[in-house]
Parts: structure tokens; C-alpha cells; sequence
């Protein structure tokens, strides 16, 4: 009995999956459903992953309960003696992976990572293409998810981390994230029909291979959003459909391309420089809002790179547009429209590649 009675008065730490809690105003539903529960001690937050951990005494039922009537498509993932998950002894491993060295290659890793409920913490240095995970349980499911990838993914090195997290210290920070990347999806959106409308009318192929990568950044900050908590299959199916519309999209452009070398075309450069302009501004917004955000973590740091490289996009746009008017070929945009087209059709290459 005295073994029992001790892991009792410890409590219980369970972790439910909320599918439908996204935003601050279901945390807030939640902890009020969950202020007529007895024997709660904490609840801690997370936003990104849509997962609540309560501390408790007596049975996780009464919270279960509690929630279903929210219909907020509540589901328990599991409990464990609290006493038992606070001498749990996480490990970081630092994997090599030599083929990282963008953010598309991040967010790729971030979504086959997403289900290996072990993995507390990922860390990525896209300088050195290294990723640092903290976990719980063997690299060896860790490992099996990244070599499919083909980035060269391997081990360098692990030590014992016996410093404690609070899932929950940084919840505000994750929702203000989350609707940080919902603005930056909203924008690339936009500017993808403006910029496709107006490089037809302008005879832009710069206008509509730019246009496509507002599509790959927008198609990316979605899956993010979307795969949040959501099952492998899901993730996978979500990424497929993503991918499979920026290789369309893509390898039409590069076709409008060849089709303008084979049969000419007369870009107009005043328009090419407008629209450009105005994704420049669009772009230098995103920048703004996520610059205070960007040493949080490597997700939102990946998000700041992801729109530094549109503003170079944009910014070659504008250059060939000038070139057009001062040598009156249309080749300085045929240029830009053949390299940024080509970017996004190796984007979409790499996540049809996820299993």
C-alpha cells in the first residue's frame, strides 16, 4: 500500500489532444469547464500543438467529461504518475543533416517529426545544418523518419539533459506566433492572385514565377498551421496536395516561359515594376512582424529567412522590369521568370518526396 498511496499523493499528469483549440478563446472555455473540477493543481497550454497536461488527483475521466460538452474534439492521450515523469531524464542529440540549408528543408523535417510524441524540443542551426533534438526515447524512430529524406541525416552526438521544461511557460508566445504565421499566410495568399492577374495582363513571366513563390510560402505557413496535432496520414495527404499544385502551377510557368523564348513576348516593364513594388512592401510587412519574433525559436527564424528571400525575389522582378525599359528586350525577365521558377519546382519536389 505505501508504494500506492506515494504515487497518489504525487497525482497524475495527463496530457489530452484538444483537435478544435486553436486560439485563446477555447483556452479560455476550457479553463473555465475545468474550474468545477476538483483535484485540479495546473493546467498547461498548448496552443501549437493543441494538447492540454493537467496536473490532478483522482481519475482523468472527470476531466474528459468535463470537456466533451465543448465539443471541441477532446481525447485522451494518456497518464502517468506525476512522481514517475519528473525523474524522466530527456536526452538532446545533435544530428548532422548536410543538405539542410533553407527553410523549406526545416519545415519539411518539422512535419515527419510532428508524431514521435518523445520528441520534446527541436532546435535547428541552418548555418552549421545541424538539428538538436531533445527526447525521451531512442533516436532510432527519429533517425527513420529523416533518412527517407535523403539530406544525409546522421548522428553526431547525444549527452543527458536533466533540465526541466514547463510545456506551458511559453503558451502566450505560441498563440501569438500562431496568429502571426495566420497574418503571413493571409498576405502571400493575396499577393499570389494579385501578382498572377497582373503578370498575365503585363506578359510577366518574372510577375508569374514570383507570383508561384508567394504560393510555395503561403502553401507552407498553411501546412503548418493545418498539420498542427493532426495524424501522420493527414500531414502526409495535406503535403502531397500542396506539393502536387506547386508543381502544376510551376511547371506551367516555366512552359509560359519557354512558349515567350519560342514565340516572343513584350512585357510591360511599367507594370512589372508596379506589382513588383507592391510585393516588395507586402514582403518588408512580413519582415516587420516577425522580426521581434524570430529569436523564439528556428521555426519563426525560418519564417524571417522565408521572407528575406522573397524580398530578394521581388527586388530582381524590379531590376529586370528596369532592364526591359533600358535595353528593350524582353530577355532580363524571361531570366527571372526561369530561376524563380525553377526554385519553386525544386520546393515541390522536395515535399512530394515526404512518406
Amino acid at each position: 500500500m505505501a508504494p500506492d498511496q506515494s504515487l497518489s499523493a504525487a497525482g497524475l499528469e495527463t496530457e489530452l489532444f484538444v483537435s478544435k483549440m486553436d486560439c485563446p478563446s477555447e483556452e479560455n472555455l476550457i479553463r473555465m469547464a475545468l474550474s468545477n473540477v476538483p483535484d485540479i493543481e495546473k493546467i498547461s497550454f498548448n496552443l501549437s500543438t493543441r494538447t492540454i497536461t493537467a496536473l490532478h488527483q483522482g481519475s482523468p475521466d472527470a476531466i474528459v467529461d468535463a470537456l466533451q460538452p465543448l465539443r471541441l474534439g477532446v481525447e485522451l492521450r494518456g497518464s502517468q504518475p506525476a512522481k514517475l515523469r519528473a525523474q524522466a531524464v530527456s536526452t538532446i542529440s545533435t544530428l548532422g543533416i548536410p543538405k539542410m540549408d533553407c527553410p523549406s528543408e526545416e519545415n519539411m523535417i518539422r512535419l515527419v517529426l510532428g508524431d514521435i510524441v518523445s520528441i520534446k524540443k527541436l532546435d535547428f542551426d541552418l548555418g552549421r545544418r545541424q538539428l538538436h533534438v531533445a527526447h525521451t526515447g531512442p533516436l532510432e524512430p527519429i533517425l527513420a523518419k529523416l533518412i527517407p529524406l535523403q539530406l544525409g541525416s546522421h548522428l553526431i552526438g547525444s549527452r543527458e539533459d536533466f533540465s526541466a521544461t514547463d510545456a506551458g511557460s511559453d503558451e502566450a508566445g505560441d498563440a501569438s506566433e500562431s496568429r502571426t504565421l495566420r497574418l503571413l499566410l493571409a498576405i502571400n495568399a493575396v499577393m499570389f492572385v494579385i501578382e498572377m492577374v497582373w503578370g498575365l495582363v503585363a506578359q510577366s513571366a518574372g510577375l508569374v514565377a514570383d507570383s508561384l513563390d508567394m504560393f510555395a510560402d503561403a502553401a507552407v505557413y498553411g501546412l503548418a498551421l493545418y498539420a498542427v496535432g493532426r495524424a501522420a496520414a493527414l500531414k502526409t495527404r495535406a503535403a502531397h496536395l500542396a506539393g502536387w499544385l506547386q508543381l502544376v502551377l510551376a511547371v506551367g510557368a516555366l512552359g509560359e516561359v519557354l512558349r515567350r523564348f519560342a514565340f516572343g513576348s513584350e512585357p510591360e516593364s511599367s507594370l512589372m515594376m508596379g506589382v513588383g513594388a507592391l510585393a516588395l512592401i507586402a514582403n518588408v510587412a512580413c519582415l516587420v512582424m516577425i522580426a521581434k519574433k524570430r529569436d523564439r525559436g528556428a521555426h519563426m527564424k525560418a519564417s524571417y529567412i522565408f521572407s528575406a528571400n522573397d524580398v530578394i525575389a521581388n527586388v530582381g522582378v524590379i531590376l529586370a522590369g528596369a532592364l526591359v525599359t533600358w535595353t528593350g528586350s524582353p530577355y532580363p525577365d524571361l531570366v527571372v521568370g526561369t530561376v524563380i521558377g525553377i526554385i519553386v519546382l525544386n520546393g515541390a519536389r522536395r515535399i512530394l518526396k515526404l512518406k
